[in-house]
């Protein structure tokens, strides 16, 4: 006699917790209470007569029929999803949400967002600036544009396009310069206001003033002093207004050292291993909005050529951290996720 169908909730429930890893987070996607997720997954296992989740402490695995089971599930609510997706577009084609963070949004996208809408007038772009995960499952974003690492694990759902390499360049005012005088070494900005812009280097995997000064082989540097900003947009501000030296990703002070609001006081540069990607989940990627954007955000950025704009401002690398090679040689690649992404 054949088995009677799982109820849907428990199915839905087990597919976010086995996506996510997490039955806390799983049930915020749901808009449950993590009781009632576990009780929806104990009912589908009694159900089932197999057990899907190892129980552990602070985190949750999948069983042998955990994972057995999590593939077909995954698939089908993809698909279910695509579907629900493409009838509520229907008579808003126009729309495209874009998830960037807030200082690649304020100091380089919105600068340009109009070209893409001289280009697109077809196209609505609506842009959601955060520094939270973008969920491509539930929070309605298209396509997203995240600070990831360049190495990285597949993703079978998300599509990864590498657009530019950063490195990490100190900045600041010709104000600062007119008040402090010129600065001939590395050493000289020992004696300077340092700008801190705890966005960029209070998270793992990400550097801060500490790991250039030890770079430029510079020590004894009181790094307690100084700005601190949570938002890079904030730190470039007031670092344009002549209240220090910054440290900061180059192509986010790329407008303000072309127009002379900002200058890099020293010409060493720090190689972040990080890099700008454009996000999207695989099956929307040849959906024309998300294609037009990748397009058009690939040729803003390949027009800048970053190589030679380095060189002309005389930067070099630190010593023992190459530049990596420009984000256009990259091949597009994928990466791990569960269909969300967090800029790091």
């Amino acid at each position: 006699m054949q088995k009677p169908m799982p109820q849907l909730n428990g199915l839905r429930a087990f597919e976010a917790a086995a996506r996510h890893l997490s039955l806390t987070r799983a049930a915020q996607e749901l808009h449950v209470t993590a009781g009632a997720l576990s009780h929806q997954i104990r009912g589908l296992e009694e159900l089932l007569g197999l057990k899907l989740f190892e129980r552990r402490v602070r985190s949750i695995a999948l069983t042998r029929a955990g994972l057995r089971l999590y593939p077909g599930l995954r698939s089908g609510f993809s698909q279910i999803r695509e579907a629900v997706d493409a009838v509520t577009r229907v008579g808003n084609e126009r729309a495209l949400v874009i998830s960037t963070p807030p200082g690649f949004t304020s100091k380089f996208l919105a600068p340009r967002l109009y070209r893409f809408s001289a280009f697109h007038p077809e196209i609505d772009a609506r842009v959601s600036s955060s520094v939270a995960n973008a969920n491509f499952v539930t929070d309605g974003v298209d396509v997203a544009i995240r600070n990831m690492p360049t190495e990285h694990e597949d993703d079978p759902e998300l599509a990864f396009e590498p657009l530019v390499d950063m490195a990490y360049v100190p900045v600041c005012s010709p104000k600062l310069i007119g008040m402090h005088g010129s600065i001939g070494s590395g050493e000289a900005l020992k004696a300077l206001p340092l700008i801190h812009d705890e966005s960029l280097g209070n998270r793992p995997g990400l550097l801060g003033w500490a790991d250039w000064f030890a770079a430029a082989g510079i020590a004894g540097v009181d790094l307690t002093r100084g700005l601190r900003f949570t938002s890079t947009d904030h730190a470039l501000d007031a670092t344009i207004e002549g209240a220090g030296v910054l440290l900061t990703h180059d192509i986010l002070a790329y407008d303000e050292l072309r127009t002379g609001r900002l200058i890099i006081p020293f010409p060493l540069y720090l190689s972040s291993r990080r890099v700008y990607s454009v996000v999207y989940p695989k099956r929307r990627g040849d959906l024309p909005n998300v294609r037009a954007f990748r397009n058009w955000i690939r040729k803003e950025v390949d027009a800048l050529d970053w190589q030679k704009w380095r060189a002309s401002l005389g930067l070099s690398p630190a010593a023992g951290r190459p530049p990596f090679n420009s984000a256009r040689s990259m091949k597009a690649r994928t990466r791990p996720s569960t269909s969300e992404h967090r800029e790091a």
